[in-house]
């Protein structure tokens, strides 16, 4: 012990600690808010007039989803989770496109490597082949590391009602089905 140090009693100590723990976790409550926050800013200009060319060669624009709600998720071949969450993705498109939901899944991969996964597990609704564009626009859209996957849920109005990175789960889609 230095002359100058002051010994810390065990109850100033407890305090530091305890002090120290609720520091620690609202930084991880404001992280998870902040992952999973409703989006609340103006959507990047120029996304609804992308375009999108599938795995099978034809071009599509976003325009396209454009008066109903949308899920647009970014995935890659490579990425497990990505991969896992494309069957809930699929059932969630089957169960709501009766009621104006759309789902466009955009590769950030190579055309030949999610050409062969669609092969093996085709998915009914639309993919388009985004590249690094897809990576891009996935930051523009609020994904500021560039990880997979990346999931963003556009209202019927057009604007981005939620935003999530990470794989997402059935909880996530049965709140999201709500939005219009």
């Amino acid at each position: 012990m230095q002359p100058n140090d002051v010994p810390v009693s065990p109850p100033r100590r407890r305090w530091a600690l305890g002090a120290l723990a609720a520091t620690a976790l609202g930084a991880g409550i404001g992280a998870s808010w902040w992952r999973n926050r409703p989006a609340q800013e103006a959507v990047p200009a120029g996304v609804w007039t992308r375009q999108w060319t599938s795995p099978q060669g034809p071009i599509f624009g976003m325009q396209r989803f454009q008066g109903h709600p949308l899920l647009v998720n970014f995935w890659a071949t490579w990425c497990p989770p990505c991969i896992e969450e494309l069957p809930l993705i699929e059932a969630f498109y089957l169960q709501n496109k009766a009621n104006g939901w759309q789902v466009l899944g955009l590769a950030v991969d190579k055309p030949e490597r999610v050409q062969s996964f669609l092969k093996t597990s085709p998915l009914s609704f639309a993919i388009g082949m985004a590249g690094l564009d897809g990576t891009e626009l996935s930051r523009e859209l609020g994904n500021l590391t560039g990880s997979l996957p990346f999931t963003v849920v556009f209202s019927g109005d057009g604007q981005i009602a939620q935003r999530k990175l990470g794989r997402i789960t059935q909880q996530d889609l049965d709140q999201w089905r709500g939005l219009r």
